[in-house]
């Protein structure tokens, strides 16, 4: 839809706080509530596009730049009324503990909320490329007006785009919450590294993105080990600069 949704962050700090008071009210662990974090958050998505973004689709690009960062203050500061901003966390994860990986340590709750990903990574993957529904998702991005001489529903395409982009985020958001705080401000940070991944691997090329996203992994670890922890995400920004300036299309190009 070449709208940049800068409410992302704020997306993942609710599912977030869909995981955490999950496991608050019903014991629930963020591994097993995922997927329920991942349907309110679906939902939130397909609200946002009809309450929304159906209404400046066509419109001039800072009233899309608005409505998007307009969501993200209401959404934050909702947050910080309704809960506070203390910060919140799920002690004792189902799948805690650390677990030795050829003698390198590594925590069971990251492991299992990278694994996840993987798989919800896959299961996107699949649906785009050989499901019906998919198909006629990508074709809708490629070309509005040709989809909709092919007889494509594109405002239905569009809003189940916005349902599963919001929806991917309650799973990442609900991951997370195994090893990180809850707090109103949290998906800021998040939202700024995942544009920089999906710009990286190229705008719409759903494949390249775990590529990117793996590199940006690597390079901020790397950064933080060998440079200074402080330092870590200016040196991914700066990759990500350097990319703009030598290839604005991407590492792997427009899907």
């Amino acid at each position: 839809m070449e709208i940049v949704n800068f409410a992302h962050g704020e997306f993942l700090m609710l599912a977030m706080y869909v995981a955490f008071f999950a496991w608050l009210l019903a014991r629930l662990d963020p591994v097993v509530s995922f997927p329920l974090a991942a349907l309110v958050l679906a939902g939130l998505g397909w609200a946002t596009y009809h309450g929304i973004i159906r209404w400046v689709l066509g419109g001039p690009m800072l009233a899309q730049i608005f409505a998007t960062f307009g969501l993200a203050v209401f959404l934050r500061s909702a947050a910080q009324f309704l809960w506070g901003v203390d910060f919140r966390v799920v002690s004792a994860p189902l799948l805690g503990g650390r677990a030795s990986l050829g003698g390198v340590f590594v925590g069971l709750p990251q492991l299992t909320a990278s694994v996840a990903a993987l798989g919800a990574f896959v299961a996107l993957h699949l649906f785009l490329a050989r499901s019906e529904t998919g198909l006629a998702l990508q074709a809708t991005a490629q070309d509005r007006q040709a989809a909709a001489l092919m007889g494509i529903d594109t405002e239905r395409m569009f809003a189940l785009g916005w349902a599963i982009g919001a929806g991917c985020v309650g799973v990442a958001g609900a991951l997370l919450t195994m090893f990180f705080y809850v707090f109103p401000d949290v998906g800021a940070a998040f939202a700024l590294l995942a544009y920089v991944t999906v710009a990286l691997g190229g705008f719409g090329n759903v494949p390249a993105t775990l590529l990117a996203g793996v590199i940006v992994g690597l390079v901020e670890a790397l950064a933080g080990l060998l440079i200074a922890p402080a330092l870590k995400y200016a040196v991914v920004f700066l990759l990500y600069l350097g990319v703009v300036l030598w290839r604005p299309q991407g590492l792997f190009g427009r899907f």
